[in-house]
């Protein structure tokens, strides 16, 4: 039976790309908690060919995609308000979003335009250095176009890091220590993405920033230093344990107040909504950017709930908080 008295939530996830099973983890333990805190919660599971309802894992509702509803208890029921928990498309390029919006319907992440801007690593990028943001140098390539191996090492260097430019969890990222492997690492980040981006490697410490609002008040998490058992911050490191995740990282109160700074800054000048997560590297105490991630994981592994953790943060709080904000802005 339903709490009358509790809003209607979907925690939407699943979705089109590679870091499908991650957002499903992550839209289960958002649906978990929130259940447990009395929310009338259902997931919304994304596939290609169909959206659907997932009550269990034999069950399955109908959803209508025509006016977001869904058949309960022989009663039709409309969503009051989406949690978005979906990591690449359609949920974090902003496509999801601009179908909300459009039904008017409230959601805890960015509107379409932030996310479509942050989802695309190149034009990221971009607008942030009008910014003065310090951020790796790097070169754009589309599929098909013609390069050379030579003038991209003589710019960037090596190592160098060639990117699948929207993708996450580190799907299509490939360090290229020899010149000899720049042309496979390209060719494989094109089965990712049709763009690619390769930046020259940045040494140093590299931190992940967790970021949300809160009524009137842009909250900074406590900062995580990740330390990489592997060259880099990899799928192997995020999820299966090759790195060591420090919270709160072990920096000094410069280094801390500088990262803490920008991730605020950018959060406002790129008016992001929902809680965000930003990585950055230091250069000799300087906060590079790498990228901004609008859909962070939310599962046991991802940083964002360890943050919550050292804040003394509950995960039900830290939803409720998104889910109230999202519904403020519509109100």
């Amino acid at each position: 039976m339903l709490n009358k008295s509790k809003s209607i939530i979907g925690v939407a996830c699943g979705g089109y790309g590679s870091e499908r099973n991650i957002s499903l983890k992550s839209g289960t333990l958002v649906l978990e908690t929130l259940k447990k805190s009395g929310w009338n919660a259902f997931l919304l599971v994304l596939d290609f060919q169909n959206w659907f309802i997932k009550i269990s894992e034999t069950e399955k509702i109908s959803f209508s995609k025509n006016n977001f509803s869904f058949f309960f208890e022989d009663v039709q029921h409309d969503f009051d308000v989406i949690f978005n928990a979906l990591h690449g498309p359609p949920g974090e390029d902003g496509q999801l979003a601009a179908k909300l919006d459009f039904q008017k319907i409230p959601h805890t992440s960015c509107d379409y335009s932030p996310a479509a801007l942050t989802y695309n690593k190149r034009d990221c990028l971009s607008v942030v250095k009008k910014y003065n943001i310090p951020t790796a140098k790097s070169i754009h390539l589309n599929e098909g176009e013609l390069f050379k191996e030579k003038e991209i090492v003589k710019k960037l260097g090596l190592p160098c890091f060639v990117k699948a430019n929207r993708a996450g969890s580190s799907f299509g990222v490939y360090r290229i220590t020899d010149i000899r492997d720049l042309n496979l690492g390209i060719k494989n980040a094109f089965k990712e993405d049709s763009q690619i981006i390769i930046e020259s490697e940045l040494k140093g410490r590299e931190v992940s920033v967790g970021v949300y609002r809160n009524k009137n008040d842009v909250i900074c998490l406590p900062i995580t230093e990740i330390i990489s058992e592997n060259d880099f911050f990899d799928y192997e490191a995020k999820y299966q344990g090759k790195a060591e995740e420090i919270t709160p990282a072990k920096i000094s109160y410069e280094m801390l107040k500088k990262v803490s700074e920008m991730a605020k800054f950018l959060y406002n000048k790129l008016e992001l909504k929902g809680i965000c997560r930003s990585e950055f590297i230091f250069i000799k105490n300087i906060p590079h950017l790498l990228e901004i991630n609008t859909v962070p994981g939310l599962t046991s592994e991802s940083i964002i709930p360890k943050q919550c953790k050292a804040a003394g943060i509950e995960l039900h709080e830290l939803f409720e908080d998104l889910l109230n904000e999202a519904m403020i802005k519509n109100s």
